[in-house]
């Protein structure tokens, strides 16, 4: 007796917890975001911690997530090609790859235009960022939102960079980006396109002198271990962007479609934060591990100003009137 009310009860039970609906078993959408980072990145600690819970709670266990940190899904570039083609639903690339798709979205990468992140996201969370997510709607990127990665500096094996004059002649690992490579070649150095997962090893092996990013994308990629000298020009601010497949998020049921627009946005203000909270840490680290911190004061940064205003007037025709004029405006 005793046996058959046990087993009626345990039979109760699993058919109870059969009746629970499971969220991560029957997801009618699974999204898929690249990254070029590491997993400990702010990038990712803040996909993990907060888009990847909030869009799975918020949609009823309707969409699931899935990260692929580490260039799995490609560089960059890759990665944005993907999203445009709906192979990558959601990427988070540097604004200086999408440029290749738009050239106007290059505007971020003009030298020297945001000289705080304060700046910055004054002007992409304005009316510059709202033009710019024009233009990439355009292109089949729905941008769901603007992150930081810090402004870039330059490391090298040959010594530190106190003048324009002492860069030239270094050659330097750019991205595949026009403006970065004049805003180098206007310096005297020579400027040399890599991808992220070439850098490493060219840099070990001497292929280049060189490299510039911020902090934390020296320490994600080690470049402390292959590089003496960090210099903190502050060049540009380096942004990065949550772009989606335009026509995945329209596709997508209106509810869902809100979920993924919200987490997109809370996602961005939590990476800003956790980032800008790093960055010093990020510092002592690389000079901990030896590394020499050459910084610049905004008067030190003054010929590096003057000797690369051209840079403006080469692209001013390319990229148009138009968001020159509303950049011009952010600019401080």
């Amino acid at each position: 007796m005793r046996k058959a009310v046990f087993l009626g009860l345990a039979l109760s039970i699993l058919m109870a917890l059969l009746c629970i609906p499971s969220f991560a078993a029957n997801p009618e959408y699974t999204i898929r975001v690249g990254s070029i980072v590491s997993e400990i990145h702010p990038d990712m600690v803040a996909m993990r911690d907060v888009f990847v819970p909030q869009v799975e709670k918020e949609s009823g266990g309707r969409i699931k997530v899935e990260l692929y940190p580490n260039a799995q899904l490609g560089g960059d570039r890759e990665l944005t090609e993907g999203v445009q083609m709906g192979t990558v639903h959601i990427a988070i690339p540097a604004s200086s790859a999408i440029a290749g798709f738009d050239r106007r979205i290059q505007v971020l990468d003009l030298p020297y235009l945001f000289t705080s992140r304060e700046a910055a996201f004054e002007a992409l969370d304005g009316d510059l960022g709202k033009k710019l997510n024009e233009y990439m709607i355009e292109k089949g990127f729905w941008n769901l939102g603007y992150q930081e990665n810090g402004m870039r500096h330059v490391t090298n094996n040959k010594k530190p960079i106190k003048t324009p004059e002492d860069l030239k002649g270094i050659k330097i690992r750019t991205m595949e980006n026009p403006m970065h490579i004049a805003y180098f070649k206007e310096l005297g150095a020579n400027p040399t396109p890599m991808s992220w997962g070439e850098l490493y090893t060219a840099l070990q092996q001497g292929v280049v002198d060189a490299e510039e990013n911020p902090y934390a994308m020296i320490d994600d990629g080690k470049f402390n271990e292959v590089q003496k000298y960090v210099s903190e020009t502050g060049h540009v601010f380096s942004v990065t962007l949550l772009i989606a497949n335009k026509k995945f998020v329209e596709g997508l049921p209106e509810d869902l479609r809100s979920v993924l627009i919200k987490a997109g946005h809370d996602y961005a203000l939590a990476q800003r934060k956790l980032i800008g909270g790093l960055e010093s840490e990020y510092k002592t680290k690389l000079v901990n591990s030896g590394m020499q911190a050459n910084e610049l004061t905004a008067e030190d940064k003054k010929p590096f100003v003057e000797a690369t205003k051209n840079v403006y007037a080469q692209f001013e025709e390319q990229l148009g009137k138009e968001i020159m004029d509303i950049a011009r405006k952010a600019q401080k």
